[in-house]
């Protein structure tokens, strides 16, 4: 025979039913269970809002809400001017007036207004008619809105926004507590259908306010972290331009083309491109590692950054100076010439007879001279044709070089007397060396001091304590000059192991250095003779073909002003 009787468990499950009946079982307590379920869904809110304005109407939004005010508003202290400060009018809203214009306007910071006493003393102001404040109080209240849109305020209620050290950061104002919430407030029905706010909406909404302030402060400082790096960023850029004043406006460039590549590609809704998709901070970060891939410059020295020519311009300088002194040298050992040979024939010419051997011979020396001195010219402007370099690796050139190797072969025998008398070579063989360079401007040893900037910037950036979304930053910069195929520099990535940020950098990179107009050492090309380079690239496995079709096909060149 079974036991029928209830368990002890079930006694005591009973009980509790029981007792949560009594405490949540009544009509206020069950308001209050809601509205503490509600203000515990505002601080989640309130903790993962990371725009000031979302943040800002969040808050006024759901104090408003909690309250049935029909309007309210949000004031912050700026008190960057000591001498000087103002309350911001930040947000506001109207439930009666839905379409009047929001538009930002600052007031001095003293006791006479309501949002500016609550600033001053921290105190908490409740109103039951604004239109009847008594003649003794330090503070009044502005009639112009209500005059200018019809409207008439009765109950109001200021807080002061209080940081965990107690120190005002903002004011938040409720205006109407109405009966019903979706009531809309006329001046005929307003002293009829508001209300004064009671002691528990003020202790709850003091609380929700100070919440609020702590948000505010978070986003505030979230905000000042932000425009700090943007200011160094700012500053860093100067600074490498300030040493290539020729090159300024290139990391502006390359940072515009690659988050324009980025936008573009994340709108791609086919292909293996697909699924990358940038967001806010993920461009951002983009940003400032594109305006930041060249900062290692800083380190190369000066003379090597700012070469524009093949030769320096103290090493041409040089060598028209030998020039110069080779055909003075030549000329003064013509005239010396002519006049020994006058001297051992002082009877040169016989008067009568048309016949003048002395005079042709004379004659034969000036014309070898002017040979000897055409010839030169005619090397010092090829020096000086040589010596500007070229964009890209041409045949012309190549053709050209291989005439021009043996005239500079020629060349780097010829010996001109200096002025000690001493006999020495007009150009030495590594200036011969330089100005054969097929393509840029840079021999070996100068070049793998400009690829070291790579590596510098990467030391230099990630020394900074990015922050969680910017932490990529050293990365992404790292490999703007890294090739699909493992051929670049410095550290030899293949593939995947480039990160898509980068590849797209490098792109951008690679378009403007050839585009770029201000660089007085070479002519900027055509956008589609460099779009014909960037697919040569793709064919010989240096860039991502996708990114560079979409480059191309989305016409991502066009955010520079650029056409085809």
């Amino acid at each position: 025979m079974t036991d029928s009787s209830p368990s002890l468990a079930q006694h005591l499950e009973q009980d509790h039913k029981a007792l949560m009946a009594k405490i949540y079982g009544g009509s206020e307590a069950r308001q209050r269970i809601a509205l503490i379920e509600k203000l515990l869904a505002i601080g989640a809110a309130l903790s993962s809002a990371h725009d000031l304005g979302e943040l800002l109407q969040l808050i006024l939004v759901k104090c408003c809400e909690i309250t049935k005010s029909d309007a309210g508003s949000i004031y912050l202290l700026d008190s960057r001017d000591t001498d000087n400060p103002k309350l911001i009018f930040k947000a506001a809203q109207n439930f009666s007036l839905p379409d009047i214009p929001f538009k930002e306007f600052s007031l001095p910071l003293n006791p006479k207004s309501l949002a500016g006493y609550v600033a001053i003393t921290g105190e908490t102001l409740s109103i039951e008619d604004a239109y009847k404040l008594p003649d003794e109080s330090p503070y009044h209240f502005d009639r112009g809105f209500d005059q200018k849109f019809d409207y008439r305020t009765c109950s109001v209620l200021v807080l002061p926004m209080q940081d965990q050290k107690a120190n005002t950061i903002g004011v938040l104002q409720l205006i109407n507590r109405k009966i019903e919430s979706e009531v809309k407030i006329t001046p005929e029905n307003a002293l009829h259908m508001t209300q004064s706010y009671s002691m528990w909406e003020e202790t709850i909404l003091r609380s929700l306010a100070s919440q609020g302030a702590i948000s505010i402060e978070r986003n505030l400082l979230q905000d000042d972290i932000e425009n700090l790096f943007e200011g160094f960023v700012k500053a860093s850029v100067k600074a490498i331009e300030s040493r290539d004043p020729t090159t300024s406006g290139h990391s502006e460039r390359v940072a515009l083309l690659t988050v324009g590549l980025a936008e573009e590609v994340s709108r791609i809704s086919q292909g293996t491109l697909r699924q990358e998709y940038f967001g806010d901070r993920q461009l951002q970060e983009i940003r400032y590692a594109a305006l930041l891939h060249d900062f290692g410059k800083i380190s190369v020295p000066e003379a090597i950054l700012n070469k524009r020519q093949k030769l320096y311009p103290g090493d041409l300088e040089v060598i028209r100076q030998r020039f110069a002194v080779a055909k003075r040298t030549l000329q003064w050992e013509c005239a010396q010439q002519k006049f020994q040979y006058l001297v051992e024939h002082p009877h040169a010419h016989t008067e009568g007879t048309s016949a003048c051997p002395h005079c042709e011979k004379i004659q034969k020396m000036d014309h070898e001279v002017e040979e000897t001195l055409d010839r030169l010219d005619y090397h010092l402007a090829l020096i000086e044709q040589f010596n500007a370099p070229e964009a890209i690796a041409t045949k012309k050139f190549e053709i050209l070089s291989e005439q021009v190797f043996r005239e500079f072969t020629k060349l780097a025998k010829y010996r001109y007397r200096d002025v000690d008398g001493k006999l020495k070579p007009i150009v030495n063989e590594a200036d011969l060396e330089q100005l054969l360079l097929p393509r840029g401007n840079l021999n070996p040893a100068e070049r793998q001091a400009i690829e070291s900037h790579v590596s510098q910037t990467y030391e230099f950036l990630k020394e900074i304590p990015w922050t969680k979304e910017l932490k990529n930053v050293p990365h992404f910069a790292y490999g703007h000059h890294e090739k699909l195929d493992g051929t670049g520099y410095p550290r030899g990535l293949k593939g995947d192991e480039i990160p898509i940020q980068t590849q797209m950098m490098t792109i951008a990179d690679i378009y403007d250095a050839l585009t770029a107009a201000d660089r007085p050492y070479k002519k900027p090309l055509p956008v589609h003779v460099v779009i014909r380079i960037l697919r040569e690239e793709v064919d010989r496995n240096h860039l991502n073909d996708d990114l560079v079709q979409a480059f191309v096909n989305r016409k991502v060149f066009r955010v520079l002003g650029h056409s085809l």
